[in-house]
């Protein structure tokens, strides 16, 4: 099968995609007890660039009028922070303004036009399969991720690019060399590296810190861990209910999760677990 062109694919700005990612959990292997340590997840979302900056304008309007701040200190909506109330959220003490604000909030994310990916690493079960020679959980996920967007890509003949959160040190530089791999080699003889370069603009993951306001960011931590817990407990790997709140983001994320074209099916496509049960 021969591989489309990216030379004549649109590139205009208004016609190209970008994918934000954040990662719920961690990389490391250790206690695997509780579900914070046993399970990574690399969540991504991406937009097309008007939808993106239609959810970009909507975001600074909410923030404008449920958390008052100077422009030269813009708020960024991080969800440890937000759940806590703490810092530039402690207006969400009150029962009144919180409400209020979730409700925007769940509104602005429902209204607006992107797709979601989740791919949940079990890394109890990855060390029990392979032991030391397991795949390193972050160059998993990550492919997985990027074989989805750049079919979603692929299928609609168009390009995008990919950015994600600086965090400093190891974790980057991970992040880095996991992207640089996957985007040279390809993936595990399945998905070949020119399927890969034909849909991203970028052999270089774009890292940007949490000072700097992405939006697209901000929502790929607002919903990551939520959806890593929603998609355990579709796998029967956790038992809690999920909070309130979480529940209703969870409405509303499930609807924008990545799906089978002809079938609607979101196992697989719009979400993954590996290693598979």
């Amino acid at each position: 099968m021969t591989e489309p062109d990216s030379a004549s694919r649109p590139t205009d700005f208004e016609e190209r995609y970008r994918l934000y990612l954040d990662e719920s959990g961690d990389h490391v292997y250790r206690d695997f007890s509780r579900a914070s340590h046993r399970f990574l997840c690399l969540l991504g979302c991406w937009f097309k660039n008007p939808d993106y900056l239609d959810f970009h304008a909507g975001l600074e309007r909410l923030k404008v009028k449920h958390l008052p701040h100077h422009p030269d200190n813009p708020v960024v909506l991080h969800r440890a922070d937000i759940i806590h109330a703490r810092k530039e959220f402690k207006r969400l003490r009150d029962d009144e303004n919180r409400s209020a604000f979730d409700d925007d909030l769940l509104s602005l994310i429902q209204s607006s036009n992107f797709n979601v990916v989740a791919v949940v690493v079990d890394k109890a079960i990855l060390k029990e399969n392979y032991g030391r020679s397991a795949g390193h959980p972050y160059h998993l996920g990550l492919g997985f991720l990027l074989q989805r967007y750049a079919g979603y890509l692929n299928h609609i003949n168009r390009v995008g690019d990919v950015m994600g959160e600086a965090r400093g040190g190891v974790e980057d530089r991970l992040l880095k060399d996991s992207y640089i791999r996957i985007y040279e080699r390809g993936l595990w003889g399945f998905t070949p590296a020119s399927s890969l370069q034909t849909a991203l603009t970028s052999g270089e993951l774009k890292l940007k810190p949490k000072t700097a306001n992405i939006a697209g960011l901000q929502l790929a931590d607002l919903v990551g861990h939520p959806t890593k817990m929603w998609v355990l407990k579709q796998m029967g790997l956790v038992g809690d209910d999920p909070a309130p709140f979480a529940q209703q983001l969870m409405d509303v994320v499930t609807t924008k999760f990545n799906r089978h074209l002809y079938t609607g099916e979101i196992a697989g496509y719009g979400y993954v677990v590996y290693p598979y049960k």
